[in-house]
């Protein structure tokens, strides 16, 4: 599977988020790795490495378009959906607690990828 569009740095396009801030995706050995880093009481909390799930757009292709991945924590897990519509990254997150003190809840937001194509402008 071809993992080109899904690589980089992806920003969330929302500064205010109480969620993930930032994904980083990788290729290792032909296989997708995300490392998340989440909005913490403190600053950013990094979840650390977890292998996704890739998906084409179709059956007869080889662009990988989406991704599934799970990170699993002491108080519950974090369930995430990603694909890339018109350039950004749609990230679906589902938020599961197994204490009574929260509710699990679903969010969707935007990501924008990191580049350095106009950094040369001016310069």
């Amino acid at each position: 599977m071809e993992l080109s569009a899904l690589l980089g740095t992806w920003i969330n396009s929302n500064p205010d988020t109480s969620s993930v801030a930032v994904v980083k995706a990788t290729d290792l050995d032909g296989k997708l790795r995300l490392q998340v880093s989440a909005v913490g009481a403190g600053g950013f909390v990094d979840w650390g490495l977890a292998e996704a799930n890739v998906f084409a757009a179709a059956p007869d292709s080889q662009l990988g378009a989406g991704f599934t991945c799970r990170y699993d924590f002491d108080f519950g897990e974090t369930r995430l959906q990603g694909m890339i519509m018109k350039g950004l990254l749609v990230l679906a997150q589902f938020h599961l607690f197994n204490d009574s003190e929260r509710e699990s809840y679903f969010l969707r937001e935007y990501f924008a990828a990191t580049h350095d194509r106009f950094a040369k402008v001016n310069s």
